[in-house]
Parts: C-alpha cells; sequence; structure tokens
C-alpha cells in the first residue's frame, strides 16, 4: 500500500500517536515494574517476551537468541532480532532499516519494588523509565502506528533488542554487528537528550592495559641490581595525563595503577589501565600510537613496557550521510510542531556498534528524559505523541530512497 503524502501521513501519524497515549503510559509502567538489570536474566527475558509478543502481533517474524555463558559464568538475557519485509524492493529505492534498543537497566533486583513507577503530572519516574524502556516503548509503538496506517514502502525493518548495553554489550556485541551489515540506515531508541536534541554522534572509548617489567632487589642492600617498575609507571602516568588537550574532543585517562608487593623490594612488576574516549577514529588512531610511542622509551633503565589494547567501541561518528538524516527527522520533526536539534555526547552505547559497522545512524531518537542511572531518573510523558510521530515519519521516509534522494 502507498503511503499518502507526507504532511498529510505526519498528521495522521501524530493523530494516531495521541490516540495510543493512555496504552503507552499503561504499557511504559508494565515494563518498568520488571527488573531488568543487565545481571538480572529473567527479568530481561520478561521484557523480551513482552516486546516479542507486540512484534508478532503486527507481523515482524521475531528470532530469539540466546547467549552462551561469558566470562566467571555470566549469562545474559535473550535478544530479541525482529524482521519485517516491505513492499518496496532495494531495486526500486526501498531501503533496509534498523531500530535498535535495549531492554536491561542498571540497576539491581528488587529497585522495582522499592521505586515504582509514578507519574506526577507529566513527568513519570522509576528505574529504566528513561534509559531505556520509555525509547525501546517509544520505537515499537511507531511501529505499530506504521502498520496500522498500511505504510510499507520500505525494503526491510529490523527491531534489535538487546539485554546488555549497560554493560557494553559483551554477549551481544557480534550480533549487533551482524544484524547491521548492510543496512541502510540505522536508528537508535535511546531517549532525547533533556532539551529534546536527538544525539548526531557519540565518541568511541578504546581501553588499554601497560604492563611494565622491571627487576627485583632488596632494596635497602642492593637497590642499584633492581630496575623499578613503579617508577617508570609513574612516569608513564604523568606523560599519557599530559596528552590531553593535544587533540579535540579527545580525553585520556589514567583510571588504574597497581604496582609491587613489598616497600622492602624494588619493584619488579606494574601495570596501568587506561581509557581514551574520542570523536573520530582517525583520533582513536593518533592516541593509540602516541601511548605506544611513550611506552617504547620507558624512563627507568632495565624496565619494559608492553601495550595492550583491550577493548575498542568505535566512534559513532558525525557524517555527511548522518548529516543528511538529520535533515530528514527535521523535516518529520516540522511536520508534527517540533523543534529539533542534535548533539553529540562523549556516552557510548549500541549505535556506536551499527555506526562501526558504516552504517549512518542518529539515537536518542525516543521521548524526552533524563538523569539516567539514577534515582532521579525522569521521562516527560508530554513529549512521547510527538516523538512516535517523529519517529514513525522519519521511518517512512527513510524506508523510500525517493523521498531522500
Amino acid at each position: 500500500m502507498s503511503a499518502p503524502p507526507r504532511r498529510q501521513l505526519a498528521a495522521e501519524l501524530l493523530d494516531g500517536a495521541r490516540s495510543l497515549q493512555a496504552r503507552y503510559l499503561h504499557d511504559l509502567e508494565e515494563l518498568v515494574s520488571i527488573d531488568s538489570g543487565s545481571y538480572t536474566p529473567h527479568g530481561v527475558n520478561r521484557v523480551a517476551d513482552w516486546v516479542q509478543s507486540r512484534l508478532t502481533g503486527i507481523g515482524f517474524a521475531v528470532e530469539r537468541v540466546t547467549f552462551p555463558p561469558g566470562r566467571q559464568g555470566f549469562q545474559a538475557g535473550d535478544a530479541l532480532v525482529a524482521r519485517k519485509k516491505g513492499a518496496l524492493a532495494e531495486s526500486d529505492g526501498g531501503q533496509r532499516i534498523l531500530l535498535a534498543g535495549h531492554m536491561d537497566t542498571v540497576f539491581e533486583e528488587g529497585t522495582a519494588a522499592a521505586r515504582p513507577f509514578a507519574l506526577t503530572g507529566s513527568i513519570a519516574n522509576g528505574p529504566g523509565v528513561s534509559d531505556d524502556k520509555g525509547g525501546l516503548l517509544a520505537g515499537l509503538t511507531a511501529l505499530e502506528l506504521l502498520h496500522d496506517h498500511g505504510v510499507d514502502t520500505y525494503d526491510e525493518l529490523v527491531l534489535l533488542a538487546t539485554p546488555d548495553e549497560e554493560i557494553g554489550s559483551p554477549a551481544s556485541r557480534e550480533l549487533i554487528e551482524e544484524t547491521a551489515r548492510g543496512m541502510h540506515y540505522g536508528l537508535g531508541l535511546e531517549c532525547a537528550r533533556e532539551n529534546g536534541d536527538l544525539v548526531i554522534a557519540r565518541k568511541g572509548v578504546a581501553d588499554f592495559r601497560l604492563t611494565v617489567s622491571g627487576r627485583a632487589a632488596h632494596a635497602g642492600i642492593e637497590p642499584e641490581r633492581g630496575a623499578n617498575a613503579a617508577l617508570t609507571a609513574a612516569h608513564l602516568v604523568v606523560q599519557i595525563q599530559a596528552l590531553n588537550g593535544h587533540w579535540d574532543d579527545v580525553t585520556v585517562n589514567v583510571g588504574v595503577v597497581r604496582a609491587g608487593t613489598r616497600a622492602n623490594i624494588v619493584c619488579p612488576e606494574a601495570e596501568l589501565r587506561i581509557e581514551v574516549r574520542a570523536a573520530t577514529t582517525a583520533d582513536v588512531r593518533r592516541v593509540t600510537r602516541a601511548i605506544q610511542e611513550i611506552a617504547d622509551h620507558p624512563a627507568v633503565p632495565g624496565t619494559t613496557v608492553e601495550v595492550e589494547q583491550l577493548d575498542l567501541c568505535p566512534p559513532m561518528e558525525d557524517t555527511p550521510a548522518s548529516r543528511r538524516m538529520l535533515d530528514n527527522a527535521r523535516r518529520a520533526a516540522s511536520a508534527v510542531g517540533v523543534p529539533l536539534g542534535a548533539a553529540a555526547t562523549g556516552g557510548v552505547g549500541d549505535a556506536n556498534l551499527i555506526a562501526g559497522m558504516g552504517v549512518p545512524i542518529l539515537d536518542g531518537l525516543g521521548p524526552v528524559g533524563g538523569a539516567d542511572h539514577s534515582p532521579q531518573e525522569w521521562l516527560d510523558v508530554s513529549s512521547v505523541p510527538h516523538r512516535i510521530a517523529l519517529l514513525a515519519d522519519l521511518v517512512a521516509s527513510l524506508g523510500d530512497a525517493r523521498n531522500t534522494a
């Protein structure tokens, strides 16, 4: 079925979203009442059951992915990959769009009972109300609206719901990257910034371990026979911290330093843990080279430094392709009567992993919320209808390449 003209569709979607507001609030209370912390897999799976049921009801084929136990016996909840084919083949301009949200929160089991969902005026509170149950529910509701309005001018819609975003997606990273492969666009369902901005860029994060090897000796009798790894580590801390300010939008932090076992032994080994955050992959590489250069020239003779990159979450970069998506989002926002800005943030999420696969993506497409990860977490429910309509209209626009040419 062909979609109605853009302005007409936007008005219809906004009317539809308004009519669903009471149901959205009921659903949000139900989801927030489920403890689904990253380390509470049975709670995450209850959320997955709920989301899966709703998706199958609008014609999505849902794959449920169960992960094997990870490090130290960690068991993540299940992930959902839901797919729905549209009526417009890729050869005719149909596009594949990935919507991504997460089902886990940062809160311990029992938080939902201790601090239940509450609605005061237009402000909802509760664990995960903004991050990310409000956003995930908005994405689901937007898909339901498109289904109800017969909008199928796309090649494929995919909704990915993950169980471990709040701890860096250790179980689901491979699934996220594989699901993103070949997508034309990504839409992140984290909630909007407190001022309503979308997120157009997120810094990437690289974690390093530096191991300093020295030589032990009796500190009182023959210290000259030793090579003090702790002293080399101290120089490394100063030199690496001094990298801050060399590049815009780059931060370098030596967060952990360990050295030695006894005061009367010249320290034979030390370890540093370093986090680098940067807005571009090029800057991550520059800082990596700079750290290696410092490590190659230890301050204390007889010591050596090994550099190991432990992890890399790629940046979600502000690119011309994402700017074109933002133009579409602003047109969708204008059509439903809301202003729309775009922000960059140092926080990371699943959108980084999608961007790392070369997929242009916008994040923060959920309702307006804030104070994430705290007892004060909130969601402005008055923003819900407009944000759902905006998201649905954006999906409809991006789904047909003829709209974005």
